[in-house]
């Protein structure tokens, strides 16, 4: 093949014009096909790469290394012009949709304020004849009769005998509810509040709303989806797959109707988010059809409420309603579908501890778990299909968005502990302030959770134990963070060792009691992320496990399976993307979100069938409500004692001041141990202990995060392990002055430009650089650690900005890159780095142009950390 390609050269020359530096060069299509292949690979090759093109591509080499790199030039940017062109396209088409949406929302607004204005002018009428008594008490009386003449000569009619062998009666009522969802999806049939703050546009979630005075608890959603209607409709009719609380949908009949459409009778049942409360489950009946317009509508209600059949018995569920719901899927010109949800449900709330009755009858908590969840999903599968998502560990997205759900699944029946998984409450040593419970028959477990083949061999089983307690002033999603990146200040290292053995073939003993002469560090691997960053799915390693004391030398790394699920409001979302706030857990924080963490030890070849315990942290925040009297008020709370006591510890303040204000959540823990028969009382102590332990860790932790020591004047410390200069604190602010004034000190030039302002303008200029700048510790007994980064730097090392600290300078610049910092770094306190590989945290190899490394220093002086800045860093 170069034989062909050189003699193609040889054929036709290049004269000395067409190589000219200054002249457009014609290039042939053999040495076109020779850089597309390059460009494939590395579309910002370096000049190193570019001299080696030429030496090994003959056919290259009566091209100047200044034309290669023109080309490499005009090729990006084609390539940019060409994204861009079909970038425009769609948003052109998105744009049009939506602007058919807001029009349509517009008109339903119109005419619930035309719907409003004649109420008002009906009462403002009312209002008016009161004063005349007499005759008001005689039209009364006379309407009352009109009406009760009227009602037994044109009585409600009653539905036809309605179960499952009697399809005509079943017809009415999903034509019923056919006419009551569309009212409410599109019509005024319930007073909505929309969200405040958000923007929809062409890549928004979508138009959010919640119920207003109305029977129950709704919300409803509309958006563009870039997914035909009828993968829509099978999508979500798939609930367990994107409800996280739903446990099994069972369709029991379908029925057929002479409209091409279909009925079915389904019962689902749904997990309880917390220890404290029973779980729900629904009977009801679903009818699919299309409209004349070609639109595709899935609407559903309980029959229970219809004169239907009751449905399957409940044992351990509390039977709720579902008021009509569903949701009607429109086509778009183009491709695409636009989408309205609603869900509208009667959860029962008065079966419900007083304490908790707040996650049962708030319509945001509805939005946030069922509706947007919905939308999330689709959107989440449309840039699967889309192939916009990147693959992560070597797997498919959807097969990563298995481990997930398989993960929040195992959680939930840990949570739960349903008698028909196989779970048996065990007798308490006398202090209430946690369950056991024991399944000695794994292999029950819906969705094959555990592999019952694991347990076969030495004779065990299964132990849960679990534990809710109240939470005051702790946001629930920067608690949640701080667990997940500081695993060291909550987890006892035996008891991981202890459940990464057990999916060995010869699982050890008991755990071994914390020794803190045998620290570990964590390193978190990112998987996969949801479309709007609120579930990350990520493998642990952690590092220098001994499975006893007496193994440190053969110390091993053990893994972890970990998702954790932030669902920030999507007001407090937009209202950061608008303000251009920064990823930070104190912003994003700083509003009530639920928020989860649930891992699962795993072993090295990380199996799609691999079996998995479930452990981890629930945080739902409740409505808030005022601070209790008394210095108290910012202490965890055992959320069991609250129950016995009653609702006067939760007795609200008189004065009502904003300072009162306070947010409470609901702390769910559950932690999965296996155990051999003969050793399980032995493990039970151990998992007792451990959960207290666990406990009391996240009690210190809360106490310590709470906003309101602040407000109360008590002295705030740095958490431990946590960077401090955070964006947007006062640290931050500080280290970057003194990164671009030592930056100008050593060079002479400026860092962020010579108009750079001072304060926070110039920590958001330098967070959202396009160039990587991170700064390492100076120790002289350790090796350099990373302890901050800017976006573009976070994007390079593929990392978060708190798991800097477990990020090491040796392992991401090679050995001959660190000599020749360390020659110029010493002699001038700054060094240039050429063009050259480093590796992310992840093992990936990232090129750039050049690096430069100078010291920082402080106010007095003194050498304050190492400071480095990648440009025109890129993947590889």
């Amino acid at each position: 093949m170069w034989g062909k390609m050189a003699f193609s050269m040889h054929k036709e020359p290049l004269n000395s014009k067409q190589i000219d530096s200054s002249k457009y060069v014609r290039y042939t299509p053999e040495q076109v096909e020779a850089l597309e292949r390059v460009y494939n690979e590395c579309p910002k090759p370096s000049s190193l790469r570019r001299q080696h093109l030429i030496r090994e591509c003959p056919i290259l080499s009566n091209i100047e290394p200044k034309q290669i790199k023109v080309w490499f030039q005009n090729r990006r940017c084609r390539e940019k012009q060409r994204n861009e062109a079909s970038r425009l396209q769609t948003v052109n088409r998105k744009l049009t949709a939506m602007n058919k949406l807001l029009m349509e929302e517009n008109d339903r607004l119109q005419k619930q304020v035309s719907h409003l204005v004649y109420e008002n002018g009906y009462m403002k009428q009312q209002l008016r004849t009161a004063s005349a008594t007499t005759t008001d008490n005689n039209s009364c009386e006379s309407v009352v009769v009109s009406g009760q003449q009227q009602q037994q000569q044109n009585p409600t009619p009653r539905h036809p005998q309605s179960d499952a062998n009697n399809p005509a009666g079943l017809h009415i009522i999903a034509e019923e509810t056919l006419a009551e969802f569309l009212s409410k999806a599109t019509g005024t049939a319930v007073d909505w509040d929309q969200i405040i703050g958000m923007k929809p546009g062409p890549d928004s979630i979508g138009i959010v709303a919640v119920s207003r005075n109305c029977s129950g608890i709704a919300a409803r959603a509309c958006g563009l989806v870039s997914l035909k209607p009828t993968m829509i409709a099978e999508i979500l009719k798939d609930r367990p797959s994107w409800f996280r609380d739903c446990r099994c949908v069972d369709v029991l009949s379908i029925i057929p109707t002479a409209n091409g459409g279909t009925i079915e009778l389904i019962y689902m049942q749904t997990y309880a988010p917390t220890t404290l409360a029973a779980a729900r489950d629904f009977w009801t009946l679903r009818y699919t059809t299309s409209l004349e317009d070609g639109s595709l509508v899935v609407c559903e209600r309980s029959l229970t409420s219809t004169g239907g059949p009751t449905g399957p018995p409940t044992s351990c569920f509390v039977r709720a309603e579902m008021l009509p719901s569903g949701f009607l899927i429109r086509p778009c010109e183009g491709g695409g579908s636009i989408i309205h949800i609603v869900d509208h449900v009667d959860l029962d709330v008065w079966s419900v501890p007083e304490v908790l009755r707040p996650l049962y009858e708030s319509s945001k908590i509805l939005a946030q778990k069922m509706t947007i969840a919905a939308l999330l999903h689709i959107r989440q599968i449309s840039q699967e299909t889309n192939g916009e998502i990147k693959y992560g560990g070597g797997r498919q997205p959807a097969v990563l968005r298995t481990f997930s759900q398989r993960l929040c699944r195992g959680f939930n029946d840990a949570v739960n502990g349903f008698v028909d998984d196989g779970w048996s409450l065990m007798g308490s040593d006398g202090v209430e302030d946690m369950t056991i419970m024991i399944n000695s028959s794994p292999g029950k477990f819906i969705g094959s959770q555990y592999n019952a083949s694991m347990f076969s061999s030495f004779g065990g089983g299964v132990l849960c134990a679990k534990a809710s307690m109240l939470l005051q002033n702790v946001p629930p999603a920067l608690l949640v963070r701080f667990l997940r990146e500081h695993r060291s200040e909550w987890a006892d290292y035996g008891v991981d060792t202890y459940s990464a053995a057990c999916l060995k073939p010869n699982p050890c003993a008991v755990p071994y009691a914390r020794t803190s002469g045998f620290p570990s560090s964590q390193v978190i691997l990112p998987l996969a992320q949801t479309v709007e960053h609120e579930e990350f799915l990520e493998v642990v390693r952690l590092e220098g496990h001994a499975f006893t004391p007496d193994d440190v030398a053969l110390t091993q790394d053990m893994y972890l399976l970990q998702v954790s699920v932030v669902m920030c409001e999507v007001v407090l979302i937009s209202t950061l993307l608008e303000l251009g706030q920064f990823d930070c857990p104190y912003v994003l924080d700083t509003v009530g979100a639920c928020a989860q963490l649930i891992f699962a030890p795993i072993d090295e070849s990380f199996a799609d069938n691999a079996p998995l315990l479930p452990s981890g942290f629930r945080v739902i925040p409740l409505d808030p409500k005022t601070v209790m009297d008394g210095p108290g008020a910012t202490r965890t709370l055992d959320l069991a004692s609250a129950l016995e006591v009653g609702p006067g510890i939760n007795r609200l303040s008189s004065d009502g001041e904003p300072n009162n204000y306070n947010l409470r959540s609901v702390l769910t823990i559950a932690f999965h141990f296996t155990f051999e028969n003969h050793l399980r009382d032995d493990v039970v102590s151990m998992a007792r202990q451990y959960v207290r332990s666990v406990v009391g860790s996240v009690q210190r932790v809360a106490m310590a995060i709470a906003p309101s020591r602040v407000s109360s004047g008590l002295e705030t410390k740095p958490l431990p392990g946590y960077p401090e200069a955070l964006p947007g604190s006062p640290e931050a602010l500080t280290l970057v002055h003194w990164i671009c004034r030592s930056y100008r000190i050593h060079t002479g030039d400026e860092l962020l430009g010579a108009d750079s302002q001072a304060g926070d303008a110039l920590l958001k200029q330098l967070w959202h650089h396009t160039d990587a700048i991170m700064c390492c510790s100076l120790k002289s007994n350790a090796s350099p650690v990373f302890t901050f980064a800017n976006q573009a730097g976070l994007d390079m090392l593929e990392t978060t900005l708190v798991a800097l600290q477990d990020i090491m300078l040796d392992k991401i610049v090679d050995e001959a890159g660190r000599k020749i910092l360390c020659l110029e770094f010493m002699e001038q306190g700054f060094g240039h780095l050429p063009a050259g590989i480093c590796v992310s945290s992840m093992g990936r190899r990232v090129s750039y142009e050049q690096a430069i490394a100078w010291k920082v220093v402080d106010e007095d002086a003194t050498t304050h950390c190492l400071a480095l800045i990648f440009i025109n860093w890129s993947f590889v």
